[in-house]
């Protein structure tokens, strides 16, 4: 069984604490945001929003590639590619490398004890 089937036999949602996608490290991010965007970010993260995820998270990126334009943000990059990274398997190893970075460098990003407040 490959890498990525295995991801797909071990989505959960809910119950567990994990959302779609199977990644924990993906859970804990998603549960330091505030509560509205955390909660349309698991919605877009079930399997069954597959058609709502894909073109927002395209809308995200081209978002992002158009930051020097008023009101859009470099910010729409990584969340675009995040969302598109549970449907485009390239993405997904990549998504798992920054998480691998992430759990290197800034620890505390995952610490579910840490304040959403936190500025380190």
């Amino acid at each position: 069984m490959s890498t990525v089937s295995d991801e797909r036999t071990t989505e959960t949602e809910g119950t567990t604490g994990q959302i779609a996608g199977g990644d924990p490290r993906l859970a804990k991010l998603v549960r330091r945001l505030p509560p509205r965007i955390g909660d349309t970010f698991t919605y877009l993260l079930k399997p069954s929003s597959r058609w709502v995820r894909i073109p927002s998270g395209t809308l995200l990126v081209v978002g992002g590639v158009l930051s020097f334009l008023p009101v859009l943000g470099v910010w729409m990059l990584p969340l675009g590619l995040a969302l598109l990274a549970e449907d485009v398997p390239a993405l997904r190893s990549s998504r798992s490398k920054v998480f691998d970075w992430i759990e290197r460098r800034k620890p505390h990003w995952l610490d579910p004890s840490a304040s959403k407040n936190d500025q380190t």
